[in-house]
């Protein structure tokens, strides 16, 4: 199975267990790009546009590249929000036509150097890319309990592509300055929330006798740590950003 396809049959689940990005994340992204209302985004891997919103509802036009019709088809229309059917290293998109580039959860899954090729290639001279990820904090019991679970039942190293996908990103020459900062992020869920979260995720079995012993854990593990009918995953978002110079290098 492609990159591409890995969340077809997943976007309903998609919408509904993953968690949203907290103010700060954005305040972060637009710091000294001037009036949002003016910034022209491209989110790459921009899934169902939980980000591509919460961008344009900062007055941002942002082209929300996808190239999965599932996870563009469950998206919620925005009026400044342009889906286009690309990958990240191929955007499609006119050279020095953007001001931000964002990937959310979504810088793994592509060609690292490609990818990062492509976004100097549209972004504007003093442009800025930025890569966004949730993160669990497993000092929290009930988050290294689930963790331990995401270990348990993973089909593939996932987990382990995004911290490469992240050093990549950081390590990207062609940064004139960066900055790493992180901001907590928690994630409230019922059972039914909980059972969406892990079928959100493209590393975890949805269908067959796997997936019914996880979802027999999961349910073991909400009535253990449940409180009022619900959990709370801690959790904290990373932003990891790197800003291009003014003369575009």
């Amino acid at each position: 199975m492609s990159f591409t396809e890995r969340f077809s049959d997943r976007a309903g689940d998609y919408v509904s267990g993953r968690p949203s990005y907290p103010a700060a994340v954005f305040d972060a992204l637009f710091d000294g790009l001037g009036d949002p209302g003016d910034v022209v985004v491209a989110d790459l891997g921009a899934g169902t546009g939980i980000s591509s919103r919460l961008l344009a509802e900062r007055g941002a036009q942002v082209h929300a590249v996808e190239p999965n019709r599932a996870m563009r088809e469950a998206a919620e229309p925005h009026p400044r929000v342009e889906w286009i059917d690309a990958r990240a290293e191929a955007t499609g998109l006119h050279e020095a036509s953007v001001d931000l580039v964002t990937a959310f959860q979504a810088f793994h899954w592509f060609d690292h150097r490609q990818a990062l090729d492509e976004i100097v290639r549209i972004l504007r001279p003093a442009g800025r890319a930025a890569v966004i990820y949730n993160e669990r904090d497993e000092h929290d019991p009930f988050t290294a309990a689930y963790g331990e679970l995401v270990r348990t039942y993973q089909t593939d190293a996932t987990e382990r592509r995004r911290a490469d996908g992240l050093a990549a990103f950081e390590a990207f020459e062609g940064w004139h300055d960066k900055r790493r900062s992180e901001v907590r992020n928690d994630h409230v869920l019922d059972e039914r929330g909980l059972a969406a979260r892990a079928g959100s995720t493209s590393y975890l079995p949805n269908t067959g006798p796997q997936a019914d012993e996880l979802y027999a854990a999961l349910r073991a593990l909400f009535e253990r740590y449940a409180v009022d009918e619900r959990v709370t995953l801690v959790m904290r978002t990373i932003v990891v950003t790197g800003d291009v110079g003014a003369d575009g290098a």
